[in-house]
């Protein structure tokens, strides 16, 4: 499971611009995971995204070339607003600051799943394992 460590330190590291940081998104992480298992994992959260008129910007997080940016109002649409309620709220976080927050950690954290430019074969897999370090090291 190195691989999966890798990934989710990389995430981490980049999210968190420094060591203070990293405590503050490891909930963030682990809400955008939940996101994913919850939406049908990465798949679920393209389609959702293709639906809702977003598919080049997360065609662009699978591909290998520049994660294009969302904005927080495009992923609350895309996702609606009950979920990333019951996630800012899980926070302790305004609906808009979560969207933000996940809006900056969802490009990388599906880029960073996807390092061939295509979606894993098992990626609900990876997520639920994922899921899995995440809360051993929070309770270890």
């Amino acid at each position: 499971m190195g691989l999966l460590d890798g990934l989710l330190g990389s995430v981490m590291g980049g999210m968190a611009g420094g060591t203070g940081g990293a405590q503050q998104q490891n909930p963030l992480l682990m809400l955008a995971l939940q996101l994913l298992q919850q939406n049908g994992g990465i798949e679920g959260i393209l389609g959702k995204l293709q639906q809702a008129g977003y598919g080049d910007q997360a065609q662009s997080w699978i591909s290998t070339g520049q994660n294009q940016p969302i904005s927080p109002d495009a992923l609350q649409q895309a996702l609606g607003q009950d979920q990333l309620g019951q996630i800012a709220q899980q926070l302790g976080l305004g609906r808009g600051e979560a969207a933000g927050g996940l809006a900056s950690m969802l490009p990388q954290l599906i880029d960073q799943m996807t390092p061939q430019g295509q979606v894993p074969q098992g990626g609900d897999d990876l997520v639920a394992r994922a899921l899995e370090i995440l809360n051993q090291n929070k309770h270890g």
